[in-house]
């Protein structure tokens, strides 16, 4: 069984030093099951927990902002890192520790939010001296890159450094490379996971699979991810409302059948599909009977989901061109969501095609690889 950090935090209780603050969510616990609260309070002066996307205990929606409160499990302080008007720690949470700990499990992609969480406390902690220690987890997509390289000005809270989609990093080895590239300076420590390599994907560890969010109920969700996410910034359902999300992608109007052998006859790598009829419960047409496909990843290991994820909209845009379009800017003078997405403009143009994205991605993710190499810790 692969050990992470959280699991080794007696080798390194040297580094807690103090008040110790937490930004945790369900996903941290220990290889016996524990949350990483639990163990921490053994092993420390834990005063404080801080709140990512979702919430510690996992009970908000996606996007949904929220306030401080008490955990009432624990009965700690808990702030919200999520809230209006900022997403980092306010003046009064940085006074109120010493030590950040950091304690996630993260989903291997640019656009799951608590890297861009743990990107912000660094500066944060950097602008006033605080330590701050990665309790390390395994990356469960393994060490392998894939996708676009975000573009400096597509960055936001959804991609927060240039890096493809799939970066093939754990958490420690982002904080580290982003900490060295930037020249953040925080105090950066980070407590690294034991018998783990970089070819290792979940399915080597051992470990039980916790949902990150309620988004990614399973690994084979998690593996999706990167590439199905993609119909976020479409008016296609991404399976939000469904009991498979960004496994089952699909529209009102569709001919599920005929978009299901469609992208059969693709014959990616690791990944079939079967045609679906469903009826999202809640976000995108909500009670509306949508058809559309239904993904079944057959090799993890070979499966390319961002390649996956340009293909299905490019069938989307050529078998559907009147049901598929991109959404428009959040917010007036905004950047389509799917830029934000995808790091570039590359669907905006009227000619994209699938081909063209995923041949200048090969360079993208060879130039990211060899730079973020120094930083990598397995």
């Amino acid at each position: 069984m692969v050990s992470f950090g959280i699991d080794r935090v007696e080798e390194y209780r040297h580094l807690l030093q103090g008040r110790v603050a937490l930004i945790t969510s369900p996903s941290g616990r220990t290889a016996d099951n524990r949350s990483s609260i639990e163990r921490l309070r053994e092993v420390c002066d834990l005063v404080l927990l801080l709140a990512p996307e979702h919430g510690v205990r996992g009970d908000k929606g996606a996007g949904e902002l929220f306030e401080d409160c008490v955990d009432e499990p624990s009965g700690l302080p808990m702030m919200s890192l999520y809230r209006k008007g900022s997403k980092g720690l306010s003046p009064e949470a940085l006074e109120r520790f010493d030590t950040l700990v950091y304690d996630i499990q993260d989903v291997g992609c640019r656009y799951y939010t608590f890297i861009s969480t743990l990107k912000n406390a660094m500066e944060d902690c950097a602008r006033v001296g605080k330590r701050l220690v990665v309790l390390d987890r395994g990356n469960p997509l393994g060490g392998t890159v894939e996708g676009t390289l975000l573009r400096k000005e597509y960055r936001s809270f959804v991609g927060c450094w240039e890096m493809p989609q799939r970066y093939g990093l754990t958490c420690g080895e982002f904080a580290r490379m982003v900490n060295g590239e930037e020249r953040i300076g925080c105090d950066l420590h980070v407590v690294p996971c034991g018998g783990l390599t970089r070819e290792m994907n979940f399915a080597h560890w051992g470990r039980i699979w916790v949902m990150p969010s309620l988004g990614i109920p399973r690994f084979e969700t998690a593996l999706l991810y990167p590439g199905t996410c993609l119909f976020e910034g479409t008016n296609w359902s991404e399976g939000r409302g469904t009991a498979d999300p960004f496994a089952i992608i699909g529209a009102p109007g569709v001919d599920a059948d005929r978009f299901s052998e469609a992208f059969n006859r693709l014959g990616l790598a690791g990944v079939v599909s079967t045609p679906v009829y469903f009826v999202p419960s809640s976000s995108k047409h909500k009670g509306e009977r949508c058809g559309g496909v239904h993904l079944h990843v057959t090799d993890g290991a070979a499966l390319r989901p961002v390649e996956v994820g340009c293909r299905l909209m490019e069938l989307a845009k050529t078998l559907y061109p009147r049901n598929f379009a991109l959404l428009p800017p959040y917010t007036e003078g905004g950047r389509p969501f799917v830029c934000l997405l995808a790091g570039d403009d590359g669907f905006l143009r009227e000619d994209w095609t699938a081909d063209g994205l995923l041949e200048r991605q090969e360079a993208d993710c060879a130039a990211f690889a060899a730079m973020a190499e120094p930083y990598r810790l397995y």
